[in-house]
């Protein structure tokens, strides 16, 4: 039986990971500083944990049980202060997205070195690309090589360059076999909603559930901004082929089906049998335009993700309005 540690594996795709490793036979243990929000995850896995990664008195985690041998064979590290474009953009979390996340790579990959973990996974983000090669709708430029010279438009992008470095160098340095990926805009069921940190999705499948028919919906911009989403199950399945193969990255995981906010208003308003009006608003947007070039995944793993944009809308707005129409409030942000 192959053993897994999932830092952050309370969060939206960390907890999803757990599921699919169950599945495929896994030991797993996730660890995350706060709770999993939306059900009973302490029932689905082997070991669950809620503890501060930050900090070295973690390393008791990075032990597997004795049953299950001397080091974990696989590690995930998801865990990172984030969130959508009104946390990542406003400038007003800067100081706790760098300090976090840098604290819980520095900490993850010193720990994953000590304890000989056979293999670890990394989640970058598409955030990491030059700004200067994003200022159009039609044309974004995301090849993995683009990166550099770096000049990304938020310190997350700065962080998750800094950490895409620290894990190459633990990897060349120490012999350690680490998995880098940039995920673009991962949607589904079960993640942020309504708390501030949800992504553009979540945030129009909420909004769309919240009026009624001939109602009237705020965006950010003037909606012309692009991006491309990738379902969750897509994202699960290429981290786990990445994880399968010889190739260590970066790579892009993310859909190359671009759509203007503007046209995932409509979507979403067509899946719930309604029209809606867009009202345009000042926000923070980040970059023009942002997809995702699929030619490397290609290329290294003979696969990319392929599942249409509006096959999970249709899987994530009736769980979105579920929580609309329940009048819960979504989890608070974790400090």
């Amino acid at each position: 039986m192959k053993t897994a540690l999932i830092c952050g594996g309370h969060g939206f795709i960390g907890h999803h990971m757990a599921r699919r490793l169950k599945d495929e036979g896994y030991w797993v243990r996730t660890v995350d500083v706060k709770e999993y929000p939306y059900g009973d995850l302490r029932e689905e896995v082997d070991d669950y944990v809620v503890a501060d990664l930050r900090y070295p008195t973690a390393y008791p985690l990075f032990i597997p049980p004795r049953a299950h041998g001397l080091a974990f064979d696989e590690v995930y590290q998801f865990a990172a202060w984030m969130g959508g474009a009104g946390v990542i953009f406003s400038g007003d979390n800067d100081a706790r997205v760098m300090h976090d996340s840098a604290l819980l790579n520095i900490n993850i990959a010193e720990l994953c070195m000590r304890f000989n973990v056979k293999k670890v996974f990394y989640s970058s983000s598409a955030c990491v690309y030059n700004q200067q090669n994003q200022l159009e709708t039609d044309n974004p430029i995301t090849e993995e090589s683009s990166a550099f010279p770096a000049y990304p438009d938020s310190p997350y992008g700065w962080e998750k360059i800094f950490s895409e470095i620290l894990w190459e160098s633990y990897s060349r340095n120490h012999g350690m076999n680490v998995k880098i990926a940039r995920y673009h805009n991962i949607f589904g069921p079960e993640g942020a909603w309504g708390n501030g940190k949800e992504k553009a999705p979540a945030a129009m499948c909420r909004k769309v559930a919240e009026v009624e028919d001939g109602g009237t919906v705020e965006i950010w911009g003037d909606g012309e901004q692009t991006r491309s989403f990738l379902y969750i199950d897509e994202c699960l399945e290429a981290t786990r082929r990445l994880m399968e193969s010889d190739f260590q990255g970066p790579v892009n995981i993310g859909s190359d089906e671009m759509v203007s906010i503007n046209r995932l208003v409509e979507m979403v308003a067509g899946i719930a049998g309604k029209t809606v009006n867009i009202r345009h608003i000042e926000g923070p947007l980040g970059v023009r335009g942002r997809n995702s070039d699929n030619n490397l995944i290609k290329e290294k793993l003979g696969w990319a993700p392929n599942y249409p944009l509006i096959d999970g809308l249709k899987n994530t707005y009736p769980w979105i309005k579920e929580q609309v129409d329940s009048g819960v409030e979504d989890c608070p942000w974790s400090n």
